[in-house]
């Protein structure tokens, strides 16, 4: 009865609901949050919320049900406030060290000196050197690729090295 007169605008009647069900509200509040520190706050926006959701109650007779239910969900709601939040700064993953400015200048610079070095070498041991190291291909495939004997092809990828690493010692 108490609840059908608060819903239709009874302030005597809600303070009747409040002096009823305020004690048993702030025992489950306290057991929810684990301290009494913050329980008359829940308890009151608890209350708050079922003055404005009153209208909402099909079944006065399940008012104690339906505290009870608003006074647990502001509870958890602040016990998730609680919850101490990392700082995005602190959390934020640096990008990796191969996507920082200068390895990609030296990456480049190194990529140039390569270029460099490569158009020096004679054809066919740039040709050769180019199938092997950057197409993967075996021996016996440059050999036929190129039209050259398998021996012919093991040396000039031998002189392609050799002049390779002079050249770019620097890079090592």
């Amino acid at each position: 009865m108490l609840a059908d007169r608060a819903a239709d605008g009874d302030l005597r009647a809600f303070e009747g609901l409040v002096r009823r069900y305020g004690p048993l509200m702030r025992v489950q509040a306290r057991r929810v949050l684990g301290s009494n520190d913050e329980t008359d706050d829940v308890v009151q926006e608890a209350f708050i919320t079922a003055w404005q959701q009153l209208g909402t109650l099909e079944d006065g007779s399940a008012v104690k049900s339906w505290l009870m239910r608003i006074v647990s969900r502001k509870s958890i709601d602040r016990l998730r406030a609680r919850r101490e939040h990392a700082n995005i700064d602190d959390t934020d993953v640096p990008a990796p060290d191969e996507h920082a400015p200068h390895v990609l200048a030296e990456a480049e610079s190194q990529t140039e000196a390569l270029a460099r070095v490569l158009a020096t070498l004679p054809e066919d041991q740039r040709r050769c050197w180019t199938l092997r190291e950057l197409a993967e291909y075996s021996y016996g495939d440059i050999a036929a690729e190129l039209g050259l004997p398998l021996s012919t092809v093991r040396g000039l990828l031998a002189r392609a090295r050799k002049t390779l690493l002079r050249e770019m010692e620097e890079w090592r």
